[in-house]
């Protein structure tokens, strides 16, 4: 049986956006109400609203930086021949990435009409392919560091594509080192790094949710949006090779790490005897 997973990743998403959409059409509002509180009413109140307006601040940054989400997706582990009616249930749109869970993980495969579906291999995850100028972000968390780099990716797809193209096009995963777009002559906007405030928002709701400090996130913008984006895929203590300066960043980490050890250690006075 085939059953659409509710990843948690995804409803963090789900809750940056509505809180986006929702704080962008009352900023107004809300920012007066802020200013028409009595910060003196006692020290518990001015406690619970410095916290309501440290909250609202981060929500009217994101708002401002930009939206993020995560395509339609579903999970695949049963006979191929469901797929293409398990995809129309959920109603996800084609072209999809087809990313397998175990043997030949690196491998994704684009899948332009229902028939290839019957030709993928279980388990595996279908994403619908979102339209990113043929370009993504890899986004390296290291403890409270952040590094993006540009990679090459698959280009857009347009309505003559879906006509003239049928089959599954299997290919490598295309952010590899080899696939860097960093000197590369791109248009401005598709190669415009996401806003910096935007990636600090969600490295640390990712850090506090998932508990991790070493990790790294696929990001892509939606082609003819600038503040659109979409997290793609996710890695945990990924191999950070391919990060520029990644020496001095894991030095300066590992340092951090033995800082916070040192500072957690009971200190002890010798008295007089």
């Amino acid at each position: 049986m085939l059953t659409t997973v509710e990843l948690s990743l995804r409803d963090m998403f789900n809750i940056f956006e509505t809180c986006s959409m929702n704080i962008g059409r009352h900023t107004q509002k809300l920012l007066f109400l802020i200013h028409q509180v009595p910060l003196n009413i006692c020290s518990i109140a001015n406690l619970c609203f410095k916290k309501f307006l440290n909250w609202t601040s981060r929500i009217v940054m994101l708002h401002f930086a930009g939206k993020v989400g995560v395509p339609k997706q579903l999970f695949v582990n049963t006979d191929p021949s469901s797929i293409p009616a398990a995809v129309m249930r959920a109603g996800l749109s084609l072209p999809l990435v087809a990313k397998p869970l175990v043997a030949k993980s690196h491998e994704l495969s684009l899948a332009y009409d229902p028939t290839s579906l019957t030709k993928l291999e279980p388990p595996l995850v279908l994403q619908e392919f979102v339209n990113h100028g043929g370009v993504l972000f890899k986004v390296y968390i290291v403890g409270d560091a952040i590094r993006v780099v540009r990679r090459f990716s698959l280009p857009n797809v347009d309505e003559g594509d879906l006509s003239n193209n049928a089959g599954v096009f299997r290919f490598p995963r295309v952010s590899c080192a080899a696939a860097n777009a960093d000197d590369a002559d791109l248009d401005p906007h598709i190669a415009e790094l996401p806003p910096r405030p935007l990636l600090e928002i969600l490295a640390r709701e990712l850090r506090r949710r998932l508990g991790l400090r070493l990790f790294n996130i696929d990001m892509i913008r939606e082609h003819g949006t600038r503040d659109r984006f979409y997290v793609i895929d996710m890695n945990y203590f990924p191999g950070y090779g391919k990060m520029p300066g990644y020496e001095h960043v894991f030095t300066d980490f590992l340092l951090s790490l033995d800082q916070k050890e040192y500072k957690r250690r009971p200190s002890y006075t010798s008295g007089e005897g």
